[in-house]
């Protein structure tokens, strides 16, 4: 019974590291067996060698709302022909400098896709399979929006 509880735990687990290369804050990142990630900051306290720990946020954020999103609509028949999302994030000007907005910018080509199928998607998302959205959506401010393209 142990085991089976352990071995349920790992599957919920997830682990990630960094480790530094520099005598600034150049560090390595490793998740899984993928490939290592460059993270850094600008000057004068990095050398921008590498992606900024918000840049990697943002990426994870629109990846994930992006998924799910993708997911549902796949899920409800729509072929989707192109797809993309764009997160922009506003920083506090106080310390911490986390982010007080962000904007998810959604660009999706499909033939078959109306504005109410994307809104219950985007909606979905957010209420439901995004763990990202769900982290941050009582700290910070998440706005949407969504171009559709020939």
């Amino acid at each position: 019974m142990e085991q089976q509880i352990q071995s349920t735990v790992k599957k919920f687990e997830l682990e990630a590291s960094v480790n530094l290369l520099n005598n600034k804050l150049h560090f390595l990142g490793k998740a899984g067996d993928n490939e290592p990630v460059h993270l850094d900051y600008t000057a004068p306290i990095g050398d921008n060698l590498g992606y900024m720990p918000l840049q990697i946020f943002l990426m994870s954020f629109a990846a994930c709302a992006g998924g799910s999103v993708l997911y549902l609509l796949r899920r409800n028949g729509k072929t989707i022909n192109s797809f993309e999302v764009k997160a922009t994030g506003i920083r506090r000007r106080a310390h911490p400098t986390s982010f007080s907005n962000i904007l998810l910018d959604f660009y999706i080509k499909a033939d078959d896709l109306s504005p109410s199928d994307m809104e219950k998607a985007i909606t979905d998302s957010e209420s439901t399979y995004c763990p990202i959205w769900d982290m941050v959506k009582n700290n910070v401010l998440v706005e949407t929006k969504f171009t559709f393209f020939d």
